[in-house]
């Protein structure tokens, strides 16, 4: 990775070569709301592109192709949506988004086709029901994410929910955290199985027991995008009730070293803790807290990674939820009403008891871009998944929909250079009339697909990722073809690692038939027991290439 300047610069020299760290000095991201009336009285060709990249810090992104639509993403700190928060966004959708939704990878929801004149209306519908767009984009502390079934789980250490919200609120209500050099992304949960991938976050606490007492071991420096890296644990040991000022002085330490603002590139936390190493991060950490953290370690990672899917009872006696898969977490703003109004009438209104929790059903999105139902009653499960199923989220669609990650692609970002939902649309299809009866084999095998190196999709950590591209030559028309680079050896877990790009610029029309080769020669040779991750780390990229059946002048074009 590259290494920050040895002299440490000042604000002027930082301004004077980073445009977005000059622009925020000028007037800061979150102080755009103050100047949104004017924006839409002057419309949408005569705001500055400042503003337009200060919006940024209320999750609104120019769709593509920059003529008058925004992307909105609504942030979820946790995944917890109530049915009224559901319900708002669903109609939001309806109303001015044409319908669409997504799910997104940080358990947010995101929106399209927004108009700027609409922006004011429907930020004020959402801050009635709760819910809030600050932070989501930006310079900021992202959505704060953590186990979906926290609270749930009968093999949780113990509930961090409070700590979650109290983090979220905090990092966005003080501004200081809303100039940061680049995004930041936590991430907090006790869950026992870390669905919540902590090593590819900037700082990840997991929940650990200390003499019986609840408390985290931290891990800092992850991320994936152009620069990926999996997080080091810090070697310390955090009470609960002192994690906030940890994370306080992990940021301070960060934001407060110009030599990470210099260069957009490497403005993240994963530069400073890769230059540093994870001792002497740690002494920094304590000089600015004033005193030793406790020695400590965070907890083995758990032997596969897990998306809570399917029906499971929960702690509570009585209750239970159940795992939804969303096909590339597409939910589309109709569906999120029909489903806000199921949990609102299961749990008895909108106010509802929820049995022995004290809440209401929930809806809760998962780091897969699927949903979870959280405190239903267990006999009226059965129910609850036909209806469900209704809206069109089968409990019994095939591991290859529910593991399947796609970026959101066309047609609406900027910066996708291949079709990502269509595409892995396409290749889960292929896969399942391929493998037909024998699909269940593939097992849980997942499918990260992103339309460029940002990695919004995961790539790097998929079974088998792909990165769009495109190929050297032109079509007929002298249109551009797409491509894909094949990424395989990575994951999560125990077996933990960055994906390597071993197959480069498969063409879109075959890399289905690489796709296919490679998961049968799997099935066909894999030693027993053997996961696919292995079988790939096994062979040398040229034996897979080889598999692949792609033909090696294809692969140079």
């Amino acid at each position: 990775m590259p290494k920050a300047p040895e002299i440490e610069p000042d604000w002027e020299q930082v301004r004077k070569r980073n445009f977005v760290e000059r622009l925020k000095h000028e007037k800061g991201g979150l102080a755009v709301i103050d100047d949104l009336p004017a924006m839409v009285a002057a419309g949408y060709e005569a705001v500055p592109e400042e503003d337009m990249v200060r919006l940024q810090w209320y999750g609104l992104y120019h769709d593509k192709p920059k003529l008058g639509y925004f992307m909105m993403r609504v942030k979820v700190p946790g995944g917890r949506l109530t049915p009224r928060g559901l319900r708002t966004i669903g109609e939001i959708a309806q109303r001015f988004g044409r319908g669409h939704g997504e799910l997104t990878t940080r358990q947010n929801i995101q929106l399209h086709w927004l108009e700027m004149a609409r922006l004011p209306e429907v930020l004020a519908t959402l801050a009635a029901a709760g819910l809030t767009t600050a932070g989501a984009c930006g310079d900021n502390v992202r959505n704060v994410t953590g186990c979906p079934v926290a609270g749930l789980d009968r093999d949780e250490l113990f509930d961090c929910r409070e700590l979650l919200r109290e983090a979220a609120e905090f990092f966005i209500r003080h501004h200081e955290y809303s100039d940061l050099p680049r995004k930041h992304k936590i991430t907090i949960s006790a869950c026992a199985h870390q669905c919540n991938a902590p090593e590819m976050h900037c700082i990840a606490l997991l929940g650990t027991l200390c003499d019986g007492r609840p408390g985290f071991g931290v891990k800092v420096g992850g991320g994936l995008s152009t620069w990926p890296r999996l997080a080091d644990d810090l070697g310390v040991f955090v009470p609960a009730d002192e994690a906030l000022g940890v994370l306080r002085a992990i940021l301070d330490v960060w934001r407060e070293d110009r030599r990470y603002r210099l260069s957009r590139a490497r403005a993240r936390l994963k530069f400073m803790v890769d230059d540093l190493g994870p001792r002497r991060f740690r002494e920094r950490v304590e000089a600015r807290l004033g005193r030793p953290l406790a020695d400590g370690a965070a907890p083995a990672a758990p032997a596969g990674e897990v998306d809570h899917a399917g029906v499971h009872a929960q702690r509570q006696p009585g209750l239970a939820y159940a795992g939804f898969p969303v096909y590339l977490g597409l939910m589309n703003g109709e569906q999120m009403l029909r489903l806000a109004d199921l949990a609102a009438e299961i749990s008895g209104g909108e106010g509802g008891h929820g049995g022995d929790t004290g809440e209401g059903v929930e809806i809760r999105v998962t780091r897969r871009q699927n949903f979870i139902l959280a405190n239903l009653p267990e006999g009226r499960v059965p129910e609850v998944v036909r209806r469900v199923a209704a809206i069109g989220f089968p409990l019994a669609a095939g591991n290859l929909r529910r593991l399947a990650i796609a970026c959101t692609g066309n047609p609406f970002c900027n910066f996708t250079v291949a079709e990502t939902k269509g595409r892995l649309r396409q290749i889960v299809d292929h896969l399942e009339s391929a493998f037909g009866e024998q699909a269940a084999a593939l097992g849980e095998l997942r499918l990260n697909l992103d339309g460029c190196p940002h990695a919004c999709a995961h790539h790097w950590i998929g079974d088998i990722g792909l990165q769009g591209t495109t190929l050297r030559e032109r079509g007929a028309a002298g249109e551009r073809l797409q491509g894909y680079d094949l990424f395989l050896r990575g994951g999560l877990a125990r077996g933990a690692a960055i994906g390597r790009p071993v197959l480069r610029r498969v063409p879109g029309d075959v890399v289905h038939l690489a796709i296919e080769r490679l998961c049968r020669a799997w099935l066909e040779d894999r030693q027993p027991g053997e996961p696919i991750q292995q079988f790939f780390t096994r062979h040398s990229d040229e034996q897979l290439i080889d598999i692949a059946g792609v033909a090696a002048e294809v692969l140079t074009r």
